[in-house]
């Protein structure tokens, strides 16, 4: 393995370990060498509605060809320790009409670009998939067309440079404005620089004009304990955990109140830490002092934040994430094509969120919010959000 994964990822003894050990893997490798049509969808299954009426996936995952390929160059097999998946639009439409999804709004996932040594290589690669995204799904051939939005990768590396936040500022301004992409996706971090730090400022404040929506997935942290356990597990949500803290505290919310911030898997911890992670903050002192309740409880900027349901449809955190932000702050998500082995049938991709949410709210949680958010995409589905 070269730049990013070499950095990050398990040692090859650990690895064995996993594809061993690790039933998911197993299941995700199977699936990569046998990318079979599962079953058409059981219509008496309860689902929001076919497409005109169904759920927006906010977080999933493309991978073309030409994508894939470099990384299979690079030596990157893995990704979060489990092996790449095969993807396609195909696929992706096929996932969505089983799943009584309308619209996916796709994104790249770690490595990012951050795999490419090379400044200028990684620019060339974050052009051609955002490209992709905009001419190939947003804008695609008649069975694709109001089926996807995109999240634009930018050509940031493991190591962030002035050049690269550059590169990343112009990109950023393309991708939004003249591909007509529905926001931007970053990661946590980047080589153990997270967000909030100031080398990300001029693209901060870029992201702030364009009023954009910003993804905010996990990568591998560049130093972690070794359980033997994969770091999608529970890394990635701490590493999602440290980047909103770290922004919070960085004054990120308050400079650029422009932007929208939407954290993968339910943010992470940060739900559940989220009292804990503002005590230095000025908003929760005065209910700690007077045994107050309520919204003091944790940082307004915290409660502004929106979040996904990919991997956390269960109660156990979609109750903590309604409980600080509400449910006008959750969107619907599948992290797909990665959780391939969860998603084998057809039918409610996420029966647990009715655990949560209640019938209004959870059609808001799978629709409306991302309807609301997203404005671009709702008028290419020929809908108002409300």
């Amino acid at each position: 393995m070269t730049g990013a994964e070499t950095e990050n990822a398990p040692s090859p003894g650990r690895r064995r370990l996993l594809k061993a050990a690790l039933p998911l893997a197993v299941a995700t490798a199977v699936l990569d060498a046998t990318p079979a049509r599962a079953a058409s969808p059981d219509p008496t299954v309860r689902s929001p509605g076919s497409r005109g009426g169904g759920r927006i996936d906010v977080h999933c995952h493309l991978l073309p060809d030409f994508y894939r390929q470099s990384l299979a160059a690079h030596g990157v097999v893995e990704i979060g320790g489990v092996p790449v998946p095969v993807w396609s639009p195909a696929l992706a439409v096929d996932f969505m009409d089983r799943y009584g999804i309308e619209a996916q709004v796709v994104s790249v996932s770690e490595p990012g670009v951050t795999y490419l040594d090379a400044a200028a290589d990684r620019l060339a690669m974050a052009r051609r998939l955002n490209t992709y995204m905009s001419r190939e799904l947003v804008g695609g051939s008649t069975y694709r067309q109001g089926r996807f939005g995109g999240f634009a990768v930018l050509p940031l590396g493991r190591r962030v440079t002035a050049v690269d936040v550059g590169d990343a500022v112009v990109e950023a301004r393309r991708a939004v404005r003249e591909l007509g992409l529905d926001g931007v996706g970053l990661f946590s971090s980047y080589g153990g620089t997270y967000l909030g730090d100031p080398v990300f400022e001029p693209l901060l404040r870029e992201l702030d004009d364009l009023r954009a929506m910003v993804f905010v997935h996990p990568v591998t942290p560049s130093a972690y304990p070794d359980l033997g356990l994969p770091p999608f597990l529970y890394e990635f949500t701490f590493d999602t955990t440290r980047a909103l803290v770290n922004m919070l505290y960085k004054g990120v919310y308050e400079r650029h109140a422009r932007i929208r911030w939407l954290a993968a898997h339910a943010g992470g911890t940060l739900p559940y830490i989220s009292y804990r992670a503002s005590l230095l903050a000025p908003a929760p002192e005065p209910a700690q002092r007077f045994g107050a309740s309520g919204s003091a409880d944790s940082n307004a900027h915290f409660r502004g934040l929106f979040y996904d349901t990919a991997l956390s449809p269960a109660p156990q955190a979609m109750k903590s994430v309604r409980e600080l932000a509400g449910a006008e702050h959750v969107l619907f998500a599948t992290d797909w094509p990665f959780s391939s082995p969860l998603f084998l049938g057809a039918g409610d991709p996420a029966p647990q969120l009715d655990e949560t949410f209640g019938p209004d709210e959870r059609l808001a949680v799978e629709r409306g919010n991302a309807l609301a958010q997203f404005p671009a995409l709702a008028a290419r589905l020929g809908t108002r959000a409300g």
